[in-house]
């Protein structure tokens, strides 16, 4: 029998696949690391979202652990390679909120492009101000997608039927070229593109890849979609272009303000004018890292994470 100790909440279906497969499975959702220590050692599985950690001290005190699942997409908060080292195959299901990601930045962009968050809120003040909310189509645009995974091509999926011309990079992949997107170079990007979507994980190489050098490099201005990772923005950078003209408008799901956990914001006593500048700019439409938390989203993310990991362990 293995034991599998779920560090965070997750959808009910995951614990039952589980406990099905005869897996025995215990919880632990509120004790930070010195006191999970025990529990961390009986496991032969571990579950867990953004809550904690685990580095390789966290795992030199889980001799008998065989598996880590992520119930989401990016890996940032599991030292991979110290897992790898110690023969513990890592997990996540990407797949699972695809679909969400994919719409959420489509309707985050729509409603940066027909002003849709300020005409609403001045109808509901009484005002009806129709030249001044004139909105732009999608149609014809250039959309410019960086990274070209489950998320960059689940958008580009539902971009489609607006008859833009969507061109996507991605450093790691190759020959992806279809009737929906056309495979193009970082350069064509910064040539071309009048929309830009952010589709990659969070790494040492993309933390702070969007500076100031980054977004200089574009011909046209142009308007920045995030719904990966918030420090993948160098947030400052970003109020100089939009203060610029640079970048005409961002839709951002994340902040670089996220506490690691993702739940929160840091302090208010932590969070500089930067902050303060985007939550008060009609240029920006910010949402709280919610593109891919949809009830659907909840269910396929556990799903498939369980699915993954019985086909190796059951």
């Amino acid at each position: 029998m293995m034991n599998v100790l779920f560090l965070d909440t997750s959808n009910e279906i995951l614990w039952q696949k589980f406990t099905n497969a005869g897996f025995k499975c215990y919880s632990n959702y509120t004790s930070g690391f010195p006191e999970l220590k025990k529990d961390i050692g009986e496991a032969d599985g571990i579950i867990i979202r953004s809550r904690l950690n685990i580095n390789e001290e966290f795992l030199s005190y889980a001799p008998r652990l065989k598996f880590i699942g992520r119930v989401g997409a990016g890996m940032e908060n599991i030292d991979t390679i110290a897992a790898e080292k110690k023969g513990i195959q890592c997990f996540n299901s990407p797949e699972g909120n695809r679909d969400a990601v994919g719409e959420h930045a489509l309707g985050m962009l729509l409603c940066l492009l027909n002003k849709i968050r300020i005409a609403d809120a001045e109808v509901r003040k009484g005002y009806w101000r129709r030249e001044e909310n004139r909105g732009l189509e999608i149609k014809e645009k250039t959309l410019g997608i960086i990274g070209y995974g489950n998320m960059g091509s689940a958008f580009a999926q539902r971009l489609k039927g607006f008859e833009a011309n969507v061109i996507a990079y991605d450093k790691y992949k190759s020959n992806y070229s279809d009737d929906i997107v056309k495979e193009s170079p970082l350069d064509a990007l910064f040539e071309q593109a009048d929309i830009v979507s952010l589709h990659v994980p969070l790494t040492s190489e993309t933390q702070g890849m969007v500076n100031m050098h980054f977004l200089d490099k574009f011909k046209k201005e142009i308007y920045l979609i995030n719904t990966a990772r918030g420090k993948i923005v160098n947030s400052k950078d970003l109020v100089s272009a939009i203060k610029s003209g640079k970048v005409k408008g961002a839709a951002l799901d994340v902040l670089e303000y996220e506490k690691e956990s993702f739940e929160s914001l840091l302090e208010q006593n932590r969070l500089p004018e930067t902050y303060k500048y985007l939550t008060a700019s009609e240029r920006v439409i910010l949402t709280p890292h919610i593109a891919g938390w949809t009830i659907e989203s909840g269910i396929k993310l556990s799903s498939i994470l369980a699915d993954k990991i019985l086909r190796v362990f059951s």
